[in-house]
């Protein structure tokens, strides 16, 4: 039987993402630990692993329609979504002029008024196009709210903006002046 690589796909997100620690694993200050690390990690936590490769995690990125992770020289990282304490560095970006927000409508007018804020996690995750950020917003909420993010304005305002994947994009924080608009019924 081949690989489940949506089930590989979350059990390496768990393990970079959010509890490194459980796999024994060493991530860099920029999210990296060594393919072969994560391997024996997850072939030790469980046996349906058994036969993992280097192969199998770069047909699980190619397969991937959402870009989660990246490998470079013999190591892999999350790109985004982290929830550890100790932050990871990304290098700044400059973003499109506008991005987008899913979120839930009962929480759409307190970060119009506070901002946008990365809460449990280490950044603030916006989408470059709003039917992506209507997918994420639908975990919060059956009918999502997505904002709107003057995200160019915000750039040139000293924001800081860090570019996650070709569709996502990371800040650390997103003042409510740059908070512009909803978007009504994206289905």
């Amino acid at each position: 039987m081949g690989i489940d690589f949506i089930k590989l796909s979350r059990v390496i997100s768990h393990a970079l993402r959010h509890e490194p620690w459980l796999y024994e694993l060493e991530i860099d200050g920029e999210g990296w630990t060594s393919i072969d690390t994560l391997i024996i990690a997850l072939r030790i936590q469980d046996d349906h692993w058994k036969n993992l490769s280097d192969n199998d995690l770069m047909m699980m990125i190619d397969r991937s329609d959402k870009q989660r992770h990246e490998i470079a020289n013999g190591r892999i990282r999350a790109l985004y979504g982290h929830s550890t304490s100790e932050k990871l560095q990304k290098s700044e970006a400059v973003p499109p002029e506008v991005l987008f927000h899913g979120t839930s409508p009962g929480v759409a007018n307190l970060i119009k008024s506070e901002g946008l804020k990365p809460m449990k996690r280490q950044y603030i995750h916006l989408s470059s196009n709003p039917e992506i950020a209507y997918q994420v917003g639908q975990r919060k909420a059956k009918s999502p709210v997505i904002l709107t993010i003057e995200s160019g304005k915000a750039h040139n305002h000293n924001i800081k903006f860090y570019q996650g994947n070709k569709v996502v994009w990371l800040a650390d924080y997103i003042p409510p002046q740059f908070i512009f608009a909803e978007i009504e019924n994206l289905t």
